[in-house]
């Protein structure tokens, strides 16, 4: 590394309403280096990113860039001097293409006397954002609608945008959050590229894994101050981890055999042309059902068919033994069947709105008296438990959701969904961008919802995640149950063999015996 950092930061302050979200923090990135940035959801990370970005402004402190000490006003302002940031929660334009989003405020234009107006140039535009996304790996043609493509093909799109700043800092927040395993080596090449240019990266994750083979060195905030410095090289996990949380964790997976029931949901031939084709699967009380595949292999399209979000073409669904036609998710919550969103940010919350509000919006009518006054002493009195019950960091229960970390985010998805005291929870990504601390809280209370007789269906990118949490699982390939393993049989090589296609798919007529 070079004597001076291309980007330090001196004693940088932070104060939302009721938290201090950082206190006098330093932290520096040298030229030609991958420094990850680590801590639990709380610690501070997002909110030094967004004042080196220019999103957030510090209280106090100062940023210097290339030697010289620069103020952001703006992301635009960060990006001019040099700063691309990819967040954790998308920042696209929907009803746009993937280009347009990759080239916003930057459009390639015509010139000449002719053009006074210097109206876009769209076929070079298209073609430039279509070389960005091919360099990452994206099977997506830069003319797609953003609203058209999956969470992963999102998250190739901020990727590629980011890369089409001329930027000497990077910061990835979480990047490779909805990527699976080979677009996650893809973006790695891509960082090992970068990084032999002089460029330097910033690099959040909370996969310990990721980090250890990416990144050279490691900075560790815990409750917004810096509490340690270890070369990636000489660090272990259990290391890292204690600085975290401030204690040891021995074991984040905190599965327990529950004695399995009778079955509560079962689906058979289930399809969407395009999709989902013939899939067929059961789910028994107290069990944890894992749903394991390579990005776009249809899990999550399955369970927005179950959850009435998208309609099926055909199959069938039986609930406790009878056959049930969901047509909305308001159905399939009256049903008792609640959905933890793989993207909580557009799906699962209501970010403007108060951590109460959230939780208690799919109860509402139990808070609700005559005239259409919600009960406030009781709602909060609600709330309040889940808020202790899943330990959820927040100031009060009017704290706005968008000024929570992500991980106590996803508590509050989970808290709106419990309150319903649902006999069937769909989990997808369930532990996407939360921290080892947070995870286990949460790996622990699946365990205690399968115990009181809750069947789980859990979607996870997290090959970890599968093989320690579920009973059993199924493992999908293009839009179709390729094979079923008990906790037994599985393994990791025995998953990937089922995801890439390489043992012959299931018959529906196989699958549920």
């Amino acid at each position: 590394m070079d004597k001076e950092p291309v980007l330090r930061v001196e004693s940088i302050t932070k104060r939302f309403p009721g938290v201090l979200a950082l206190d006098n923090v330093d932290f520096e990135v040298y030229p030609g280096e991958v420094v990850a940035l680590l801590g639990e959801n709380g610690a501070g990370k997002s909110t030094l990113m967004k004042i080196l970005a220019g999103a957030y402004h510090a209280d106090s402190g100062r940023i210097f860039l290339r030697g010289e000490e620069v103020r952001p006003q703006n992301t635009a302002e960060s990006q001019a001097l040099g700063i691309a940031t990819i967040y954790q929660e998308f920042t696209l334009t929907l009803n746009q293409t993937a280009a347009a989003n990759i080239f916003i405020s930057r459009e390639p234009r015509y010139g000449g006397f002719l053009t006074p107006f210097k109206i876009i140039n769209r076929r070079k535009m298209e073609t430039e954002a279509q070389k960005l996304l091919d360099t990452v790996g994206a099977h997506v043609s830069a003319s797609t609608l953003v609203e058209a493509l999956s969470v992963a093909e999102r998250q190739q799109v901020e990727i590629a945008k980011a890369l089409a700043v001329d930027a000497q800092v990077i910061i990835m927040d979480e990047p490779t959050s909805a990527l699976g395993s080979d677009e996650t080596q893809v973006l790695f090449e891509i960082i090992r590229n970068l990084r032999a240019q002089g460029l330097s990266i910033i690099f959040i994750s909370h996969r310990l894994e990721e980090v250890m083979e990416i990144t050279d060195r490691i900075v560790v905030l815990r409750d917004g101050e810096r509490v340690g410095t270890l070369m990636t090289a000489d660090a272990s996990i259990d290391e890292i981890v204690h600085l975290m949380v401030g204690r040891d964790l021995s074991d984040v997976f905190q599965k327990e055999f529950v004695e399995r029931g009778d079955v509560i949901l079962r689906v058979e031939n289930l399809t969407r042309e395009g999709r989902v084709e013939d899939v067929s699967f059961d789910l028994h009380k107290g069990e944890i059902l894992g749903f394991a595949g390579l990005v776009g292999a249809g899990r999550t399209e399955t369970m927005r068919l179950i959850f009435g979000a998208d309609r099926r073409d055909s199959g069938k669904i039986w609930l406790n033994g009878k056959e049930v036609d969901i047509r909305s998710p308001q159905e399939a919550l009256a049903m008792g069947i609640g959905l933890v969103p793989e993207d909580r940010g557009n799906q699962g919350l209501i970010l403007e709105n108060t951590v109460m509000f959230n939780m208690i919006l799919p109860t509402l009518k139990r808070f609700t008296g005559a005239g259409g006054w919600v009960n406030r002493r009781d709602s909060r009195r609600a709330a309040g438990e889940y808020v202790n019950r899943l330990r959820v960091r927040t100031p009060s229960m009017e704290q706005t959701v968008k000024n929570l970390s992500g991980g106590n985010q996803q508590k509050v998805v989970l808290a709106k969904w419990l309150m319903l005291n649902p006999s069937v929870l769909i989990m997808d990504e369930p532990t996407r961008g939360i921290d080892v601390g947070a995870k286990a809280e949460i790996h622990a209370l699946m365990t205690e919802l399968a115990k009181a007789g809750i069947g789980i269906i859990m979607i996870s990118s997290e090959m970890p995640e599968i093989l320690a949490m579920s009973d059993r699982i199924v493992v999908m390939h293009e839009g179709r149950v390729a094979g079923i393993l008990s906790r037994a049989e599985a393994t990791q090589e025995r998953i990937m063999t089922y995801a890439s296609g390489q043992n012959n798919v299931m018959k529906p007529e196989e699958v549920l015996v």
